[in-house]
């Protein structure tokens, strides 16, 4: 469960109602914290694992639940858009608080190939660790984190409506330059 270091009230809404989120509010240059998510098949997936020792960018696309037509819509739309980036530099997955069972499922039903469906259902710990619980909901607030190869955090976007889309182009944009550098 999510501990309780730092809450933010009012620092996102849902449906246009105040939410408070759960963590420390990261910022651009901040290490990326550790983790433990986990992978469809059950298996434990920690930042070693997701950036393959360190070669690659990591976009993290952190959505509420994988079952609401607006995470479906963004992760589908992700998934199309993502295919362009290079895959020997890049690692794409999509965070939420489902099952692997309903993840897994999920992305069949869809097609999805570029994303990778990792899951923070256990001990929901990421959300909290990446400062994007929402302890009013117990799910994890719509954002996007792209962390470069060294561990550091370079692009942060919290999206402020839960029911709204993030910005596709801005994080594609941070992503291509990162990469570029």
């Amino acid at each position: 469960m999510a501990t309780q270091d730092t809450e933010r009230a009012g620092a996102i809404t849902f449906k246009g109602n105040p939410m408070t989120l759960v963590g420390p509010e990261l910022k651009v240059g901040d290490k990326a914290p550790e983790f433990n998510l986990v992978s469809a098949d059950l298996k434990p997936v920690t930042w070693e694992d997701l950036s393959e020792n360190g070669t690659k960018v990591v976009l993290m696309i952190l959505v509420p639940s994988i079952d609401t037509s607006v995470c479906s819509l963004e992760t589908g739309k992700f998934n199309r858009q993502v295919a362009s980036l290079p895959e020997n530099k890049v690692k794409v997955v999509t965070i939420s608080n489902d099952t692997p069972f309903a993840q897994k499922r999920w992305a069949t039903q869809e097609q999805v190939d570029n994303i990778e469906l990792l899951s923070d259902h256990k001990d929901r710990s990421f959300g909290a660790g990446y400062g994007m619980y929402i302890k009013e909901l117990g799910l994890i607030a719509r954002s996007i984190f792209v962390v470069d190869t060294k561990g550091i955090i370079r692009y942060i976007q919290t999206v402020s409506e839960v029911a709204l889309e993030p910005d596709y182009d801005a994080t594609l944009k941070a992503v291509r330059d990162l990469v570029a550098e």
